[in-house]
């Protein structure tokens, strides 16, 4: 029989995994309530043409990535990102008409069809953050500074916050042309995929990843020389808000990012310690989206954290959360005979019901191996329930750091007195 695997690009969360995951989507989600952003959830899956009205057709996301299914005049896409689905609901609730600026995060599952490889999968998480609404450069800033706190937090170390300018349409306008002039006569040294980008969209030929192709990206005139002034002015102001904020930072010119919609102010967070594919955070500024997809001319600005990389870089260096294992076990109830397991069931129920984190034996193990069991979970107390114990409404606990042994009553303030002996010790 052929063993079952999970699908290529996927992967299982088993149990002891599931606190590491926790731990980063706990520290995000603390961080962006510090801030006043709130949760939004969203579908897993879109009219296709929202991705490729907002990310663009030209991109590798909607020509080779998106997970499409088409069904009858239906046709829809699985989020190859989360910041379209977020400005779709954001207008088909009114809620541009009903507070215009809006603090907003998701958590969830994202899928694009890439080659697996370490750090990048075909299913995987993100945590995001949208501001929409409101186009000041010192909104920029508050986000760059939410995405240092989101890693500062989760005690993820040697972290880079790479900034960049990519101006305004303007701006584009004007470095499409001068850079067209600089890639056209390279043509023939670049691959199949970038000649189509060159005429699609010219910008996209700085995202390609060939080794070919990375002489003539290397030596492109940057987007940050053919600002207006404006946009250099609006950048600056960023720029003196990070400052003010002591957020770390650094220019780097070359930073364009991959998807159409960006506007000003671009960034990404990296972790060298991934090696080449070191980004864990992309974002920028968005500022026509909400009108692109039928809203007013809004302003926007957002990150998203790849959790899979990040995940990645807290294992590389060796962060304690990554560890795994069993939760640690508050009291473990063991039965000495057979005779005694009903019992056993029904007082761990019983301190279950009063907040305590309880576990019994359900293997028919012996006494002996319980205890052995129990020492593994963790646990801090064991109660052990033997046929005098039964007989006398009482219980034996054994503390596992101590090495103390008692008997208590088994009555209504056995749960107070354990709490109190748990508090005690932590």
């Amino acid at each position: 029989m052929t063993r079952r695997q999970a699908p290529r690009g996927a992967e299982d969360l088993l149990p002891e995994r599931i606190p590491f995951h926790e731990h980063v989507f706990g520290t995000c989600r603390a961080a962006c309530e510090r801030y006043g952003y709130r949760e939004i959830r969203t579908p897993l899956f879109e009219d296709t043409a929202l991705f490729e009205r907002s990310l663009g057709e030209a991109t590798d996301v909607v020509s080779k990535e998106m997970f499409t299914v088409e069904r009858g005049d239906t046709r829809v896409s699985f989020r190859p990102e989360g910041t379209a689905s977020v400005v779709r609901a954001y207008l088909q609730h009114n809620l541009d008409k009903t507070r215009a600026f809006q603090k907003l995060y998701y958590m969830g599952p994202m899928f694009r069809f890439e080659r697996p490889q370490a750090g990048r999968q075909r299913q995987f998480d993100q945590i995001g953050v949208e501001a929409l609404g409101a186009s000041s450069p010192l909104l920029d800033a508050e986000v760059v500074a939410l995405a240092h706190r989101c890693f500062t937090g989760m005690g993820l170390r040697n972290v880079r916050i790479c900034l960049n300018s990519i101006g305004d349409t303007a701006d584009r306008e004007q470095y499409r042309d001068v850079l067209r002039a600089h890639m056209e006569p390279l043509l023939g040294e670049r691959c199949d995929d970038c000649k189509v980008r060159f005429e699609r969209n010219v910008f996209r030929m700085l995202d390609c990843k060939v080794e070919g192709c990375q002489p003539s990206n290397r030596s492109a005139p940057l987007v940050v020389d053919h600002l207006t002034e404006p946009s250099r002015e609006r950048f600056a102001q960023t720029r003196a808000a990070l400052d003010a904020l002591d957020v770390p930072y650094e220019l780097d010119p070359a930073i364009v990012r991959g998807l159409d919609y960006y506007t000003h102010t671009v960034f990404e967070v990296r972790c060298p310690d991934l090696g080449a594919r070191d980004a864990v955070c992309g974002g920028g500024r968005y500022d026509h989206l909400i009108e692109e997809l039928g809203g007013p001319d809004l302003g926007a600005v957002g990150f998203a954290i790849g959790v899979t990389p990040t995940l990645l870089a807290l294992e590389l260096q060796k962060h304690p959360a990554a560890a795994g294992g069993l939760p640690a076990l508050d009291i473990y109830v063991a039965a000495v005979a057979a005779e005694q397991r009903l019992a056993a069931l029904q007082l761990a129920e019983q301190l279950r019901s009063a907040g305590l984190q309880a576990d019994t034996d359900f293997e028919d193990r012996s006494l002996k191996a319980t205890f052995k069991a129990a020492n593994k979970r963790g646990a801090r107390l064991m109660l052990v329930l033997g046929a005098d114990e039964v007989a006398n409404g009482a219980v034996k606990v054994k503390d596992f750091g101590s090495g103390d042994e008692t008997v208590l009553a088994n009555d209504g303030g056995l749960a107070g007195a354990l709490t109190a002996r748990l508090q005690a010790v932590s």
